[in-house]
């Protein structure tokens, strides 16, 4: 009996430990860098975009508990649908979710709101456009943690350091300036663009 519940509890340590985020490190940023089309106009629709402040800081726990909430909320709520389906618009057109349904964009927009809405605080959300696993535009909305950047994705269901997403980070919205955005080449095809 005291064997069996010797290899219980070292399972059960394994299943905790391989459960847990590991810290990461913050998304390299560059030059300042045009904003992707669509997002002034997003900031013109929706303020706190570009213009929040406030929310309060808490610690790492707490704060990657309400991330991997509202993930999993947005990406449970949401269904997966093109611009021009939606919204009779070309691809570029980020707005909120419309009857449940959305883009890549729609999906980070919404995450982003619902943690503003929380009080998570305004300077540590950042949009950011990245390649995925299959080469295409994607975006994508960071945290940014004590411990690092997370990346909250409509393709993942667990909020991931960016390091662990396989993404390529092109350009990120700055966490302290939101209306403006940096060059963030990070990840593995980050060597195939000019840095200059």
């Amino acid at each position: 009996m005291r064997r069996i519940a010797a290899n219980l509890s070292f399972v059960m340590s394994i299943l905790l430990i391989s459960s847990q985020s590991f810290a990461g490190s913050e998304i390299p940023a560059s030059r300042s860098i045009a904003p992707p089309v669509g997002f002034g106009a997003a900031c013109a629709k929706y303020g706190w975009v570009c213009h929040g402040k406030g929310g309060t800081d808490v610690g790492d726990k707490e704060a990657l508990r309400a991330l991997q909430a509202v993930n999993r909320y947005v990406n449970s709520k949401v269904k997966p649908t093109e611009d021009r389906i939606t919204k009779g618009r070309r691809s570029d057109d980020w707005t909120l979710p419309v009857n449940n349904k959305g883009d890549c964009e729609d999906y980070a927009l919404l995450k982003m709101k619902t943690l503003l809405d929380i009080g998570f605080p305004t300077s540590k959300l950042a949009l950011s456009v990245v390649l995925d696993h299959s080469g295409e535009n994607h975006l994508v909305l960071i945290a940014r943690l004590k411990s690092g950047d997370y990346v909250l994705d409509n393709l993942a269901y667990n909020v991931k350091p960016w390091q662990r997403t396989g993404y390529t980070f092109l350009a990120s919205q700055n966490f302290n300036s939101k209306a403006n955005w940096q060059v963030t080449l990070a990840g593995p095809r980050a060597s195939q663009f000019p840095k200059g």
